[in-house]
């Protein structure tokens, strides 16, 4: 299979090595096209006030285009332009950070996946719940027999799969559990600190309140220590308010 590997952490990190090494090992031919710089929590973002550079990797046994773009823009320009051959399949990660609940809307990773979708190819976003991983070879050979399994013959059209492995050594998570994402959000604030000279700079930090998170949700089955996946899809129109509102504003729904 011809895999299209990106992530949003930058083509040094430890999560893209690793996811790299297993699919080469299970036999996939594997082109990345990664960001240059870590681009977390970028969400769809792509460039267009500049132009996109490429710089090609090779080290360790390692292939690869850095991108000093977006995950999205990696993911696109790689589909339009850099592929000699078009990938079967469009896998993002692993990222450092798990990818769960309201952060599948702030996640480069996820949308990186989601640019692959949109533009009509089966997608994986992979991501583990450590922000400082230093060995995921296990997770990377554990995608590549994902894989091999064949789940997007069960999915449709335009679906991202998000897999998340919880923060432990993989030989004691527990199994795969389909869970749909927590509907809690970040209880969020900025500390406010002084740079040498004396001007203020904010920056960003919160959580996830426990007591909000459902039971049976991603976040709850990672934190418990189990492998999560959440099929995805980006229809977000509410079709229970369009009713509502017709009523109210005698105006037919159309679609």
């Amino acid at each position: 299979m011809r895999i299209l590997l990106t992530n949003d952490d930058g083509i040094h990190a430890v999560g893209i090595r690793d996811l790299y090494k297993g699919l080469v090992a299970a036999g996939h031919d594997v082109l990345v096209a990664a960001p240059l710089s870590e681009q977390s929590a970028v969400g769809h973002a792509i460039t267009i006030a500049m132009p996109l550079r490429v710089k090609e990797f090779t080290e360790n046994g390692f292939r690869g285009l850095g991108v000093s773009g977006t995950p999205a823009d990696c993911v696109k320009l790689a589909l339009t332009t850099l592929c000699d051959t078009k990938p079967d399949l469009v896998v993002s990660g692993i990222n450092a950070g798990a990818n769960v609940g309201v952060d599948i809307l702030y996640s480069g990773t996820v949308s990186a996946a989601t640019e692959g979708a949109l533009m009509g190819y089966p997608a994986l976003a992979v991501s583990c719940d450590d922000f400082t991983p230093t060995d995921l070879t296990d997770q990377g050979a554990y995608v590549a027999d994902f894989i091999a399994s064949r789940p997007f013959e069960a999915a449709p059209p335009r679906c991202v799969l998000n897999l998340n492995f919880p923060g432990i050594p993989l030989a004691r998570a527990k199994g795969l559990c389909l869970c749909p994402p927590t509907p809690a959000v970040y209880d969020d604030w900025y500390v406010t600190r002084q740079d040498p000279r004396g001007r203020n700079y904010y920056w960003l930090t919160g959580v996830i309140p426990p007591e909000t998170l459902a039971p049976q949700t991603d976040r709850a089955m990672l934190t418990e220590g189990h492998i999560t996946l959440t099929p995805l899809r980006f229809d977000f129109t509410d079709r229970e308010t369009m009713d509502r509102l017709s009523g109210r504003l005698g105006a037919r729904v159309c679609g």
